[in-house]
């Protein structure tokens, strides 16, 4: 693999694979019972075991997918993310663009930007959120700068908005939603571990759907395939959409788990298909909810299927 050297502050050199992050289908943590593809064909049969627990979900959000900690002791995987945080801070970042930027700036940055996950924040509200932790205000145009520069090392990957190009005049809200490339920079730049997770389910579930997209781009990326979210101005939207270049596609919701959790991403993937069916528009192949925690995969007696993480494979 392609591999770069990163120098930080203390800890001397070492190289880190630019590989892009492994789904929890290539680390091994997932049984890969329930293929994308093949739902994209027939979602009659859904069934599949998965043995992930809210315990291991923590940890691999925290280790991430980096390929180099997949096969170390717990507690030493989880300091080679906080070690590749670092290195983002301290040198990475100025190699992007080859301008000297303010760790502590570049901290409160990232730390926002885990905060915001998941939300189509402008660059703005960043700023003010940095500005609020800061001597001195920072200008948004010096935030677009420091989020360009994370783009071009690969820290950070915004999802851009579906067009399923409706016949109706609902407008679509076409601002990009807000993810890092893997959770565990997120975790990192919060400052959590997988005990501080389990404490606060609220923060537990914004970084599980970082990890889900991680996984779903993965596997999309093997279908030729691209992962969008959707959103109108009418308030409807979907998590995650996986439009494939044959023209088929998937609906998504993510829930880190619970019946109550489920039931509301399967209502919410429902009301989205009967919008589509009213505007005559081509039906997706399948409408998913995948979950966090969950020891099986099914299919619903509505059509939505049930998917736990830990069983998902391209």
């Amino acid at each position: 693999a392609d591999t770069k050297e990163i120098t930080h502050s203390g800890t001397g050199r070492f190289t880190w694979l630019t590989m892009r992050p492994m789904s929890l289908y290539e680390s091994g943590d997932s049984t890969g019972d329930i293929s994308l593809k093949v739902l994209f064909e027939n979602t009659e049969e859904v069934d599949g075991t998965a043995n992930l627990s809210l315990d291991r979900l923590a940890f691999l959000i925290c280790r991430g997918g980096w390929p180099q900690a997949i096969d170390m002791r717990d507690e030493i995987a989880l300091d080679q993310a906080r070690d590749y945080y670092d290195a983002v801070v301290h040198s990475d970042i100025n190699r992007a663009d080859h301008v000297q930027k303010n760790p502590e700036r570049v901290k409160r940055l990232m730390r926002s930007y885990a905060r915001n996950q998941g939300g189509q924040v402008p660059n703005t509200v960043i700023a003010q959120d940095i500005a609020a932790n800061d001597e001195s205000p920072i200008s948004e145009e010096t935030v677009a700068s420091y989020l360009d520069a994370l783009r071009k090392i690969f820290v950070v990957e915004d999802m851009p908005a579906w067009n399923p190009n409706l016949r109706s005049k609902t407008a679509i809200r076409s601002s990009d939603t807000r993810y890092y490339i893997d959770p565990s920079i997120a975790a990192a730049a919060l400052g959590v571990g997988p005990t501080d997770l389990l404490n606060d389910l609220k923060t537990f579930g914004f970084l599980f759907e970082t990890l889900c997209v991680r996984d779903l781009r993965v596997f999309a990326d093997a279908l030729n395939g691209e992962v969008y979210h959707y959103r109108d101005k009418d308030g409807q939207e979907c998590d995650a959409v996986i439009h494939l270049r044959n023209g088929k596609y998937g609906l998504i919701e993510m829930k880190l788990g619970g019946d109550k959790l489920i039931e509301e991403g399967a209502k919410s993937l429902k009301a989205m298909q009967k919008k589509i069916d009213t505007e005559k528009m081509k039906s997706p192949s399948f409408l998913m909810v995948l979950t966090g925690i969950g020891d099986y995969a099914y299919r619903r007696h509505d059509g939505v299927c049930v998917v736990p993480i830990g069983c998902l494979k391209n």
